[in-house]
C-alpha cells in the first residue's frame, strides 16, 4: 500500500514528519516498508542563471553558457535547444549525483572547452518523462536550493512516498484514510470529517439491473448511475501525479476516477460505457464456459458458479476482480455507468485464483470492503466525475441491500489493564475506541462496517493495546508462587527420560527419532496390530499401526543402515509405546539394540559377536542412573519376540517389571531383515518405584569397621533347578547380616548321577554391631542350608 505525505493530509491534519509518521505506523501495527522522500536524491541540485550562450567553436549543437551560481560565474557546457542568456535554471555542481543519467558530474572538457557543472532538465532529474531542454524557472534566486523552490511552487514534486505492508487483517488501512484514522487516534494529528454532496438526480435511466436469487450470498447489493455527456480526457495534474507517485500510470479522467478512489477510500468501483452496453445489467453465476476478454487484453473463460456482470448479450465483467474490454471506457465515451457494488470476499478469492488475475479490485474485495460505504462510495465517485467532467447523473439504480453487519461486544477497562499490562485509564480506552470508529453504547462497543477483522472482546483489547503502543511496557520479574529456591522444572518421569538418554549415549549407542507408525506385519510380532491401534487416516500402508513397542523402529533403522553396509552398530530410543487407540493407553519405554560385534577386528582377538550380558549391563546402567533399587531379581517369561531360553526379566517382584533384556527371537531377526546377533533391552521407567526422600543431597555414608566373613556352599539340585532360587533362599536366611550372595560354580554329572547338578554360592556376612564369632556363623550358615533345602530341595554336597 503506497500513499504520499500530502494525499494522507488530505485526510489527516498533522504538522508531524516524515519520519514521527513512520514511527507511528509501524508502532501501530502497519509496518513502514520503505519511504521514498524525492528531497533527499535533489538536495545538491541548486538554481543558477544563464549570463550568456555562445555557439561552442567546434560544435554545431553546444553552447558554452556563463551561468551565474551559487559559487559565481561558472562555464558550462549545454547541448540543450533553449540555452540562452536570461532564463533561470538548475544546476548540478561539480560532485553532484544525477539520478536520471546515474553519473555524478564532475569537470571535464567537451570538445577542447572545459565545463563545469550541468544544466538539467527534467527527466535527468526523474521529475518527469520531459527532455526536450533544460528547465526554465519562472522565479528562483541564484545559490537558493533548487528542493525549496519545488517545495513552495510545485510541491507534489518533491511529495514523500509511504509503502506499508498490510496484514490480511486490515483491510481498513488498504485505503489512505484508514490509514488517517489510526494516525489520529495515535495522536499524530486530527482526522479531518469526509462529506459528500451527492449529485442531484436528473433524470431516471431506463436501464435496470437485477441480482439472481442464488447470487444474493456473493453479492447482496450492487449499485448503478448513469451520467451521461461527460467529457473524458486527461486527469487534472493534482490526480495524475497522486496516481504516478505510487506507481500507477494515468489512463483517462474516467479510469483514473476509479483508480484514485480504490486507495483513498479504499472503493473499488467500475465505469462502463454506457452506450456499449445493450440492455439491462444482471448480476448472476455463470454456467461455465463463457469467454471474456477483459481490461488486459486477455481472453478468460468462466467457470461454472463464478459472478459475473452481464447485459443482454453476454458477460461484460468479472464480478469484483476485472472489467471487459468491450464496455471500456475510452477517449470517445459520453454515457457511462458508475457501478459499486459489495462482493463476497472469499467468492472473490475463488475466482481470482482459478483465473489467475491480480489486480486492485480483487485484492480489496477478497480482504473486506466496508459494505455500508457501497452507495455512499458511489456518491463520491459520481460528484468528482460531474465536478469535472460535466454531464447529467441518473436517479439511483439499486438491486439488493446493504448487508447488516453490525455487532458489539463488551469492553472490560479492567480486563484491558490485566491482559496488556499497562495502566490504561478506562476513559483513555473508551476515547481509543471511539478515535477508530466504534460507537460505545454504555459498556457495549458497535463494530464499525469497516473493520472485519473485529469478532470479539479480545479484538477490542488488540485495539486499545496498539493504540497505546505496546513499546511502553515496562518489563517486571514474574512474581514467585513459593519463597526460597523454585521447584524443579522437570517432572520426575521427565527427569528419568533425560538420565535414561544421557547414560545410554556415554555408553555409546546412538539415538534415533522413529516414527510412532508401523505397519501391520511389524506390530504383530511385537503384540500389536489389532484394530484398537489401527490408524483411520493412515500416511501409507507402511504406517497403518500406533507402534506398541520402540523395538521394531531400531530395527527398521539398523536394517537400513545394515543395506549400507554398517553391520556393527547400537540404537537406542525414549519414547511412547501404545497398548490402545484411547487418550492415556501409552506408556513411556526406554528401548536400545546392539547388533554385530563389540568392535573391529583387530591383532589381540578382542572383538566379539555381542551377547545378551552386554543388553543386561547396559540395562542395569539405564536403571541405576535413573535411580532403581540396586536388589532386583531376574526372572524368565518374557513375550515371544525373545528368545526363550536367553533373556531375563528385572524385576522387583513377579508382577514388577522394571525391564527386559536378552537375544530377540531369530524369527524375528529373519522378518526384520536383520543380520548377525541382535540383544536388546527394553525398560519401563515409570515402573521405577519414587524414592520415599526427595531431598537432593546424599545420605550419610554408613561406613562399619567390622571384617566381613565369606562362606562356600555347594548344593546338589535337581537339574531343572533354576540358581536364582538359591540365591533368594540363601539371602532370605537373614537380610540384615547377608549382603550378598553369588553363585561361582556349577557342575553337571559325574558321580551326581543323571538329571542332578551341584551349584556353588558365596555368601557374605557383614557384621554392623559386633565382631561374628565361630558360633554365629555356623547358626546363619545353618539357617542358609535350611532355606536352600526347604526352597529347592537341593542337599549340602560332601
Amino acid at each position: 500500500m503506497k500513499f504520499t505525505l500530502s494525499w494522507l493530509k488530505h485526510h489527516l491534519d498533522t504538522d508531524a514528519s516524515v519520519a514521527d509518521i513512520a514511527y507511528a505506523l509501524t508502532d501501530l501495527g502497519l509496518e513502514v516498508e520503505g519511504i521514498e522522500n524525492p528531497i533527499e536524491r535533489l538536495a545538491d541540485f541548486t538554481i543558477g542563471k544563464v549570463l550568456s550562450a555562445e555557439k561552442h567553436p567546434d560544435a554545431d549543437k553546444l553552447k558554452v553558457c556563463q551561468v551565474d551560481t551559487a559559487d559565481g560565474p561558472t562555464q558550462i557546457i549545454c547541448g540543450a535547444p533553449n540555452a540562452r542568456a536570461g532564463i533561470t535554471v538548475v544546476i548540478a555542481s561539480p560532485g553532484t549525483y544525477v539520478p536520471g543519467i546515474d553519473t555524478t558530474i564532475g569537470v571535464g572538457k567537451i570538445r577542447g572547452i572545459e565545463s563545469y557543472g550541468m544544466m538539467c532538465s527534467e527527466r535527468e532529474m526523474e521529475l518527469s518523462e520531459e527532455h526536450d531542454g533544460i528547465i526554465e524557472l519562472p522565479s528562483g534566486e541564484v545559490g537558493d536550493r533548487f528542493t525549496d523552490w519545488l517545495a513552495a511552487h510545485k510541491p507534489e514534486k518533491v511529495d514523500p512516498v509511504i509503502e506499508i505492508a498490510i496484514t490480511p487483517n486490515r483491510p481498513d488501512a488498504l485505503g489512505v484514510r484508514g490509514v488517517a484514522r489510526d494516525l489520529a487516534a495515535r495522536g499524530v494529528g486530527t482526522l479531518k470529517p469526509i462529506s459528500v454532496d451527492p449529485v442531484s438526480a436528473s433524470f431516471k435511466s431506463d436501464m435496470n439491473v437485477s441480482i439472481d436469487d442464488d447470487t444474493l450470498n456473493g453479492c447482496p447489493i450492487f449499485c448503478v448511475r448513469l451520467i451521461k455527456g461527460v467529457k473524458n480526457g486527461p486527469s487534472p495534474d493534482w490526480l495524475q501525479a497522486q496516481l504516478r507517485a505510487i506507481g500507477l500510470r494515468p489512463i483517462s479522467f474516467l479510469v483514473d476516477v476509479t483508480n484514485w478512489f480504490t486507495y483513498d477510500l479504499n472503493r473499488p468501483l467500475h465505469v462502463f460505457d454506457a452506450d456499449k452496453v445493450n440492455g439491462n445489467l444482471r448480476v448472476h453465476r455463470a454456467a461455465g464456459g463463457e469467454t471474456l476478454v477483459a481490461l488486459d487484453d486477455k481472453e478468460y473463460r468462466l467457470q461454472a458458479g463464478q459472478m459475473v456482470i452481464s447485459d443482454d448479450t453476454g458477460p461484460e465483467s468479472i464480478a469484483g476482480v476485472m472489467g471487459g474490454l468491450e464496455t471500456g471506457c475510452t477517449e470517445d465515451t459520453v454515457n457511462v455507468f458508475v457501478e459499486s457494488a459489495y462482493w463476497d470476499p472469499i467468492q472473490i478469492a475463488y475466482t481470482g485464483r482459478a483465473l489467475k488475475i491480480n489486480s486492485d479490485a480483487r485484492y480489496r474485495f477478497e480482504r473486506g470492503v466496508d459494505p455500508a460505504f457501497t452507495p455512499e462510495g458511489l456518491e463520491h465517485a459520481v460528484r468528482m466525475i460531474v465536478d469535472h467532467a460535466g454531464g447529467a447523473a441518473s436517479e439511483l439504480i439499486q438491486a439488493g441491500d446493504v448487508p447488516d453487519t453490525s455487532r458489539a461486544y463488551k469492553l472490560d477497562a479492567k480486563r484491558v489493564i490485566s491482559l496488556v499490562g499497562m495502566d490504561i485509564p478506562e476513559a483513555t480506552q473508551r476515547s481509543t475506541l471511539t478515535d477508530l470508529g466504534f460507537r460505545m453504547d454504555g459498556d457495549m462497543a458497535q463494530v464499525p462496517s469497516w473493520r472485519p477483522d473485529v469478532q470479539g472482546e479480545a479484538d477490542l483489547v488488540e485495539e486499545v493495546a496498539r493504540v497505546a503502543s505496546l513499546t511502553k511496557l515496562e518489563g517486571k520479574p514474574l512474581p514467585r508462587i513459593d519463597a526460597g529456591v523454585p521447584k524443579p522444572i522437570l517432572t520426575p518421569s521427565q527427569s528419568r527420560q533425560q538420565a535414561a538418554r544421557r547414560t545410554a549415549a556415554a555408553l555409546g549407542y546412538n539415538e534415533c527419532v522413529t516414527y510412532s507408525f508401523i505397519d501391520a506385519e511389524a506390530a504383530k510380532l511385537f503384540g500389536g496390530g489389532d484394530d484398537a491401534t489401527m490408524l483411520e487416516n493412515p500416511i501409507s500402508s507402511e504406517m497403518s499401526h500406533m507402534r506398541p513397542n520402540l523395538l521394531p523402529g531400531l530395527l527398521r533403522a539398523a536394517a537400513r543402515n545394515q543395506a549400507r553396509g554398517f553391520m556393527d552398530m547400537g540404537l537406542f530410543e525414549v519414547g511412547a509405546g501404545f497398548h490402545g487407540g484411547e487418550p492415556g493407553e501409552q506408556h513411556t519405554l526406554v528401548s536400545g539394540v546392539l547388533i554385530g560385534r563389540t568392535g573391529p577386528k583387530d591383532v589381540h582377538g578382542t572383538s566379539r559377536p555381542v551377547d545378551l550380558y552386554d543388553a543386561k549391563a547396559d540395562a542395569e546402567a539405564i536403571l541405576t542412573a535413573i535411580g532403581a533399587p540396586a536388589k532386583v531379581q531376574i526372572l524368565r517369561g518374557a513375550p515371544d519376540w525373545w528368545h526363550p531360553g536367553r533373556h531375563g526379566k528385572i524385576c522387583l517382584g513377579p508382577k514388577k517389571v522394571l525391564g527386559i533384556f536378552g537375544e530377540l527371537h531369530p524369527k524375528v531377526l529373519r522378518d526384520m531383515d536383520i543380520k548377525g546377533p541382535a540383544v536388546a533391552f527394553t525398560i519401563w521407567p515409570d515402573e521405577v518405584p519414587v524414592p520415599k526422600k526427595k531431598s537432593a543431597t546424599r545420605p550419610a555414608l554408613a561406613a562399619t569397621d567390622l571384617q566381613a566373613v565369606e562362606r562356600d556352599f555347594a548344593f546338589v539340585v535337581d537339574a531343572e533347578v533354576e540358581a536364582l532360587a538359591l540365591v533368594n533362599a540363601a539371602v532370605g536366611a537373614d537380610k540384615a547380616l547377608i549382603t550378598d550372595v553369588r553363585v561361582f560354580d556349577e557342575f553337571i554329572g559325574g558321580s551326581l548321577g543323571e538329571d542332578k547338578k551341584s551349584l556353588a554360592l558365596t555368601v557374605r556376612l557383614q557384621p554392623k554391631d559386633k565382631t561374628l564369632k565361630d558360633a554365629d556363623i555356623e547358626a546363619v550358615s545353618a539357617k542358609i542350608v535350611e532355606k536352600v533345602s526347604k526352597a529347592t530341595g537341593g542337599v549340602l554336597r560332601a
